[in-house]
């Protein structure tokens, strides 16, 4: 999949995500406004509209929180890596150096020896 269709289909996940939160908030305002039956009508409706802003807020800085720890999480996880792969870059080349000095050794003991 492209780059572009694979932000549209995390733009249409994040979307279809959202509308279930708030169909999932719609659902507890109902219920909580169905256990409060001395409410009328035009209280009922007020109660319910200031549950689900209240409750998909609280969902929003949870989601916030959530990817602002993912940023910090793979901001740490890249400097390790970096780290962890330059010190295994060091070690490959110091193994490639050590055995070129070792060949090196034995052509030239090779050669000491043909004489």
């Amino acid at each position: 999949m492209d780059r572009q269709g694979t932000a549209l289909a995390h733009e249409v996940e994040g979307y279809l995500l959202a509308q279930a939160e708030r169909e999932q908030a719609r659902r507890e305002a109902a219920a909580l406004c169905a256990r409060l039956t001395w409410l009328t009508t035009g209280q009922a409706e007020d109660l319910a509209r200031h549950y689900i802003e209240q409750r998909l807020g609280l969902t929003r800085q949870a989601l916030q929180a959530t990817a602002d720890r993912a940023k910090r999480l793979r901001g740490e996880y890249e400097a390790r890596y970096a780290t962890l792969r330059r010190a295994l870059l060091r070690r490959h080349a110091a193994c490639a150096c050590l055995l070129f000095l070792c060949s090196t050794a034995a052509g030239a003991t090779a050669c000491l020896l043909d004489r």
